[in-house]
């Protein structure tokens, strides 16, 4: 019963952006895609800014 618990509290979790983050750099297909996804999480892609 616990391990289906658990199951469920990982599948309703938010990721966090750090997480988000290391997700969508992952994601390149190239050196080229990795530098300009690096590019956008500097500018802030993934962050809240208020």
């Amino acid at each position: 019963m616990f391990k289906q618990l658990k199951k469920i509290t990982r599948a309703l979790r938010v990721p966090s952006a750090e997480e988000r983050e290391l997700n969508y750099l992952n994601g390149s297909l190239d050196r080229i895609d990795l530098e300009y996804r690096q590019r956008q999480i500097d500018r802030g892609l993934f962050r809240n800014s208020f």
